[in-house]
């Protein structure tokens, strides 16, 4: 056979053999997240220094949320205690956060009762209408009170984004909690190292 003919051949072959370069997170550089000072669950005042050195799943939604907000958290719930079971060390690093985006409803004790249903490291995070809003301007999550309900209630209206963040709190990946906990858990070991 003639050498020619094989060093094609051989380029092929040493290139199959390189490993794949590491793929880059989709919401790499995205200007998405940055300092807060809220209160946790336990009336506490925290600040996103709290959690550095840890992989964060930030959520925004509110504890009367008839539908979504409930759902998402017992998804991610679900994924992290997949997570607990599957891969321990990974799991030890990450932090659930559910901020609320309805402070006047959403207490120290009314968001205490709500993580606490979820999984029991879920950390609920509210603060003053100003606080709340920065907070969800810095990670582009917007709200707003919608109509008064029958009684007096009211929904909020708000956008529905559950973000991976890493322990620079640089953001990653939007996990899909409409696709359910092993689709969370999934998208969490593909970009938590």
């Amino acid at each position: 056979m003639n050498i020619l003919r094989l060093a094609p051949l051989a380029a092929v072959a040493l290139v199959a053999c390189q490993p794949a370069p590491p793929e880059t997170p989709p919401l790499a550089g995205a200007k998405i997240g940055g300092p807060f000072t809220l209160t946790d669950q336990d009336g506490r005042t925290v600040s996103d220094r709290a959690f550095a050195g840890r992989y964060r799943i930030m959520y925004f939604g509110y504890t009367f949320c008839p539908d979504v907000c409930p759902t998402d958290a017992a998804t991610i719930g679900a994924a992290l205690s997949d997570l607990d079971r599957s891969d321990p060390d990974l799991a030890k690093r990450i932090v659930p956060i559910f901020v609320t985006v309805d402070p006047a409803r959403d207490t120290p004790k009314v968001l205490k009762a709500f993580t606490a249903a979820f999984h029991p490291r879920m950390i609920g995070l509210t603060g003053t209408p100003a606080q709340i809003a920065a907070v969800s301007k810095a990670f582009g999550v917007y709200a707003g009170k919608g109509a008064t309900q029958p009684g007096g209630g009211y929904l909020v209206n708000h956008s529905r984004t559950t973000y991976l963040m890493d322990p620079d709190d640089k953001p990653l990946a939007l996990l899909p909690t409409e696709q359910g906990p092993r689709a969370v858990a999934a998208e969490i070991k593909r970009w938590a190292k």
